[in-house]
């Protein structure tokens, strides 16, 4: 099937630049804005920020207008990316990461930091290593023209087996028992980011095509879409630093260190699975979001488990809030990365 051009003008063409004038006024203003990130930190249900999963609806929302439900059945038929998805967020990425926790945190930088920080910090980074992404993954394959169908499949896996596997894996790498998995969390992610997106979205296509045709759609509506879905992106990203980009201020060496092992743990995991997809001969379709989805990280879910540890890892929040910092531009950097080796894969996956 022919792809569709998606069409995002000049706030797509020129995204680089809006997204480093988001991080920089997001930081600026939680930091000299007095009350500002205190205050949309308080505004916030299961450690879910109110105004973030607003933007984040507000992003995916358009998304799931422009996915038939053809995709998603032919991606149900087509399970390899899945299968590779799954081994990448399970079998590599938390092994990877508590690695990199050890060798960095340990290893690396162990005269810069003390026992109890060092505990902390890599207590924070196991538990962001075993959250896979559910939510701004979509945007990203979106960004990099993945098969959305596959990406939507991939997240809705993702969020049913964390609730399986997240507390046994952190028990196995962390040692520590009672770990609480924040079924709020989880449920609200899955209702506010992928279920009521998804069944909205669906109702507006059907309408849509209806009422107008699926030219209509797909010439005049989707654009308008775009923009909406670009705008949301942006308002998160200066949301985020907002809420959390005054860590960069406060302990800057420190901020630096987790820093590493997060990126390099991130890159490594996406290139191992981007490698593994072309070995495999998927199509760029297929291997770019399956890719993007094994790097990325649940953040939320991270977060809001290290509030529960703060008895025994008090600074385990820190390093999982550094991930979001971390992830979200390096994430739309290796967006750019997927497009400009699209010529390395075949048209369709075998």
């Amino acid at each position: 099937m022919e792809e569709k051009e998606r069409k995002l003008g000049i706030w797509g063409k020129y995204l680089t630049i809006w997204v480093a004038l988001c991080m920089v006024i997001g930081t600026l203003a939680g930091k000299y804005v007095t009350g500002l990130s205190d205050g949309l930190k308080d505004f916030s249900v299961a450690d879910i920020s109110i105004p973030i999963a607003i933007c984040l609806f507000l992003m995916i929302y358009p998304i799931m207008v422009q996915i038939s439900w053809e995709e998603i059945r032919g991606s149900l038929k087509s399970p390899k990316p899945l299968g590779l998805t799954l081994f990448s967020n399970w079998a590599i990425k938390p092994f990877t990461m508590a690695l990199l926790a050890w060798l960095v945190l340990s290893v690396w930088f162990v005269n810069s930091l003390t026992p109890e920080q060092i505990n902390d910090y890599r207590t924070g980074l196991i538990l962001l290593g075993i959250a896979p992404c559910t939510a701004m993954v979509l945007m990203w394959s979106y960004l990099a023209k993945g098969n959305m169908g596959h990406t939507l499949v991939m997240t809705a896996v993702n969020s049913l087996t964390m609730v399986a596997l997240y507390a046994p894996l952190a028990v196995l790498l962390l040692g520590v028992s009672g770990i609480v998995v924040p079924w709020d969390t989880i449920a609200i992610s899955v209702a506010v980011y992928i279920l009521t997106p998804l069944i909205l979205g669906y109702i507006t296509r059907n309408q849509v095509i209806k009422r107008r045709g699926l030219d209509w759609l797909e010439t005049r509506l989707v654009p308008k879409l775009g923009r909406v879905s670009i705008i949301a992106l942006l308002v998160t990203l200066i949301l985020v630093f907002t809420i959390q980009g005054d860590v960069l201020f406060d302990s800057p060496g420190v901020i630096g260190i987790i820093t590493i092992a997060i990126l390099i743990n991130i890159l490594a995991v996406f290139g191992m699975t981007y490698g593994l997809a072309k070995l495999f001969k998927f199509s760029y379709q297929d291997a770019a979001p399956t890719a993007l989805i094994a790097g990325s990280n649940h953040f939320e879910v991270a977060i809001a488990v290290a509030l529960t540890l703060s008895a025994v890892a008090p600074g385990a929040a820190l390093a999982t809030v550094v991930g979001v910092l971390t992830e979200v531009p390096l994430m739309l950097g290796l967006v750019w990365v997927c497009k400009r080796t699209k010529g390395w894969f075949t048209a369709t996956s075998t």
